[in-house]
């Protein structure tokens, strides 16, 4: 493996790998993603997403370690930065060392696993990519969910922080955006029964059953869901609210959902 020393902020790949962790437009453009630490950098290989390049320090993470943990395919750009120039390059301060540029791996609906009775999280119009990657974890943390549908994303599914906050689940979990339309037919063509958590017209969400193929719908706390859900949607279900608040942050909302659905099929 030949490895390159960088010291220097303004070095051309340490400023293409800032680009990269900033932009999503940039990330789409180069068809790279940008993946920190070393857990979340193993999910992504496990996954099938094709390393293009490791920055790391030595006085965090020796190379040696680096080599005993990941395979390094032939042809991976390999460049060790001082732990200065890695303060300012690293999204967080907690990672072990190590940054890596991945090439961009994009999914369509057609990709998603075929079960007998599919379990799919759809969630409209996200914004906050902390509340995406705590979506992703817990679909994860269940085992149960075929895919998560991300319809008119407002955040870029390999935002940094949904990366970090996600823990790297992102790569785990079949992932999809896709445009509302498209979603709704491929649900209906397959017979999938849409299940919209919303206030209005609404059953219990213990009371419906979601032994069969299902797909739960999140709309945005500030808006809610699009009048399409709301008319597509099979069968309207809510979580009870019995203080002065009259909704949950829609992590929390879908991990209740999504470990009721797991309880049902167990």
């Amino acid at each position: 493996m030949k490895l390159e020393y960088i010291t220097s902020a303004s070095n051309t790949k340490i400023r293409k790998l800032l680009e990269l962790q900033g932009s999503s437009k940039v990330r789409r453009a180069d068809g790279l993603i940008v993946v920190e630490g070393l857990r979340e950098i193993k999910r992504a290989l496990v996954s099938g997403f094709v390393l293009r390049s490791l920055f790391f320090s030595e006085e965090i993470m020796s190379l040696d370690r680096l080599e005993s943990e990941i395979e390094i395919p032939v042809g991976c750009g390999c460049f060790s930065i001082s732990g200065e120039l890695y303060e300012k390059v690293a999204y967080r301060g907690s990672t072990e060392g190590v940054i890596a540029e991945f090439y961009y791996k994009e999914n369509k609906l057609d990709s998603l696993p075929v079960s007998e009775n599919p379990f799919y999280v759809v969630v409209e119009s996200v914004e906050k990519p902390g509340n995406l990657g705590a979506i992703l974890r817990t679909c994860d943390g269940a085992g149960c969910v075929d895919g998560v549908i991300i319809c008119d994303s407002l955040t870029d599914i390999y935002n940094p922080n949904v990366i970090r906050s996600s823990v790297g689940t992102v790569f785990t979990v079949p992932v999809i955006a896709a445009a509302t339309d498209k979603t709704i037919a491929f649900l209906k063509e397959r017979k999938v029964k849409i299940f919209t958590a919303q206030l209005q017209d609404s059953q219990v969400y213990y009371d419906c059953d979601f032994v069969g193929a299902t797909a739960i719908v999140f709309g945005t706390e500030a808006t809610g869901l699009s009048d399409k859900w709301r008319y597509a949607a099979d069968s309207h279900i809510l979580i009870p609210m019995n203080g002065i608040a009259d909704s949950l942050n829609v992590s929390v909302s879908a991990a209740i959902l999504v470990y009721e659905v797991l309880r049902q099929r167990r």
